[in-house]
């Protein structure tokens, strides 16, 4: 056999040293990457002859400000979804709050309530309820949709069946006609 006139290259035995020197390098090109960032973008557009009629965008109603028409005891009422949109046309959002009472243990019921800013007023308030927590209902998808409310509800067949296990779902959708919103049933809904 014979021997190599090159001598053996110390980079192809690796040792611990090695990976402690490439992980070093690796963890500063990271670092120096977080801080040499590009500007931020600057473009904006410029507005036109009719920006000063124009309406200024209003902000949908915040239902954290909102004392919700439900009894809770000793715990306090959340919201735990929310959908904001223009749901009686007059150009003005409204948001439909999902709330249950913030219970330690179990699945409360929720309550689907519509909130509305009034004219001038800055506080939100109820102005209709689409889903009564009496009805021992939960919400598990919503959604405003082309001005309609558009809800996934969880329910039970019968009062045997667990409070933590819905045994029924139904789709539903309420659109405000004549003055109140009227619930129909979006198509493709089906139960369980």
């Amino acid at each position: 056999m014979q021997q190599s006139a090159v001598p053996e290259l110390a980079h192809t035995h690796t040792r611990p040293i090695h990976w402690l020197a490439t992980a070093t390098a690796v963890a500063g090109v990271v670092a120096l990457s977080s801080v040499l960032q590009p500007n931020s973008a600057t473009a904006a557009q410029t507005a036109g002859p009719d920006a000063k009629n124009a309406p200024a965008a209003v902000a949908p109603p915040d239902p954290a400000s909102v004392e919700f028409p439900l009894e809770c005891g000793l715990v306090k009422a959340v919201v735990v979804k929310k959908a904001s949109g223009d749901l009686d046309g007059d150009g003005s959002p409204e948001t439909v709050a999902v709330v249950h009472c913030d219970a330690p243990m179990g699945t409360p019921p929720d309550g689907v309530y519509v909130l509305t800013r009034g004219t001038g007023a800055a506080t939100p308030r109820v102005v209709a309820t689409l889903v009564n927590p009496k009805d021992s209902i939960t919400v598990s998808d919503l959604a405003v949709r082309d001005g309609a409310v558009v809800a996934d509800l969880l329910g039970y067949s019968t009062d045997d069946v667990p409070r933590c296990c819905p045994d029924v779902k139904d789709s539903a959708k309420w659109q405000w006609k004549n003055g109140s919103f009227a619930r129909s049933t979006p198509a493709g809904a089906h139960s369980v």
